[in-house]
């Protein structure tokens, strides 16, 4: 027995010869050190977009992916901590990254604390913070409208909802809350004025108030009937072009609000994205951020060909490209899948990029509509809001 067992011990520490499968066999891979932390560029290309990452299985597991929408096999380029129905804003003059967000002190309850996180846009690490008040910050899933600049970038206003219905005014710079501001039944932040903000009312008026340089209100005005509730109520993220907001309703008009003076001044002459056959029941906009603009002033709308009551949120099959100078649909452009969030790059070749109801984001030539690439469902589990810094 113990030259048996000898045997094989002398047997197994023998070589086998070379096989022809063991020789053609490639090399292996180089060790890899870690830490490996590869660093940012000092300005992102035109190419990379913020992907907010809701993350519906676990909520307090929100986060924002930095994608570069041009790269094929590795997008995503890093990840910023946005939890609890956080809301972002990007500030690429300081370089810093804003997410107000909400803690409880023993995770999932205890002491609540709101506070806006202050991340430095070159290593995604963060650099400070600012304690909002009383904890009555807005948590519903993630709209850009309720934090948002005014005041040139240098003040951030954060929504806040008790149920009544209030604006923080924040100091970004001197890093402080600076007042805030009551509203009459109204929701959603618009950036209106040299300093000041708008907010559409339930009563269908849009109301406006300009800050003092202390962050008092100083003024306000309301301007009645922008929008009939009933019948073409609107959705509450518009797509900008210089200081116009453009609104769609769920009905697919369109209408413009201009918010370059202390009150907002509705433009005049909505009109319709069109019409279109193998609507079942008909075309309507739908989706979560359901339209976006280009450099050029186009406006770019998710539709669903299953258009219907309370289809507003369901997403979109097409992109309908409109020109709000005349009025004019120009052209359809195909999804790969059902979107439910969109943006438009501001590259000299812009991309519209669409994030799906099942995870996946692709990306499509914003000129000609054709399908680029897809980024897979790899950079978030529940993308719901494109940021294009």
């Amino acid at each position: 027995m113990r030259s048996i067992i000898v045997s094989l011990l002398l047997g197994a520490a023998m070589p086998f010869p070379a096989s022809a499968d063991t020789q053609t066999f490639p090399a292996p891979l180089p060790e890899e050190t870690l830490p490996s932390v590869q660093k940012l560029p000092d300005k992102w290309p035109k190419s990379w977009v913020l992907i907010h990452d809701l993350n519906f299985a676990s909520i307090l597991d929100g986060k924002l992916a930095l994608v570069d929408t041009h790269a094929v096999d590795r997008p995503l380029k890093g990840l910023v901590r946005a939890a609890q129905f956080a809301n972002e804003l990007v500030a690429p003059d300081r370089s810093e990254i804003y997410t107000a967000e909400t803690f409880y002190s023993r995770l999932t309850r205890g002491d609540r604390t709101d506070a806006i996180t202050i991340w430095d846009m070159k290593t995604l690490q963060p650099k400070g913070e600012i304690v909002l008040p009383d904890g009555k910050r807005q948590l519903s899933v993630t709209y850009p409208n309720v934090f948002q600049f005014t005041n040139g970038g240098k003040w951030a206003l954060v929504a806040n909802f008790t149920p009544a219905q209030s604006v923080t005014v924040v100091d970004l710079e001197a890093r402080k809350v600076l007042g805030e501001i009551d509203l009459p039944g109204c929701t959603q932040i618009y950036p209106s004025g040299q300093r000041g903000f708008s907010s559409l009312c339930a009563d269908g008026s849009v109301f406006s108030v300009t800050l003092d340089e202390k962050g008092q209100a100083a003024s306000s005005g309301s301007v009645a009937g922008v929008q009939d509730i009933d019948r073409q109520p609107l959705f509450g993220t518009p797509a900008m072009v210089g200081r116009t907001a453009w609104f769609v309703s769920y009905y697919g008009m369109v209408q413009g609000i201009d918010l370059s003076g202390p009150v907002a001044k509705p433009l005049s002459g909505a009109f319709s994205v069109g019409k279109a056959d193998g609507g079942a029941p008909q075309w309507r906009p739908g989706g979560w951020q359901v339209i976006a603009s280009d450099a050029k002033g186009l406006l770019y709308v998710l539709m669903s060909p299953n258009g219907k009551e309370g289809s507003h949120k369901d997403g979109g099959t097409e992109v309908w490209v409109v020109d709000p100078v005349r009025k004019a649909r120009l052209s359809r452009i195909a999804l790969k899948g059902q979107g439910l969030a969109i943006a438009v790059t501001r590259e000299d070749a812009p991309q519209l990029i669409v994030a799906r109801a099942d995870g996946v984001v692709d990306v499509h030539d914003a000129a000609t509509g054709a399908f680029v690439r897809t980024l897979g469902a790899t950079v978030a589990a529940n993308p719901i809001v494109i940021t294009v810094p």
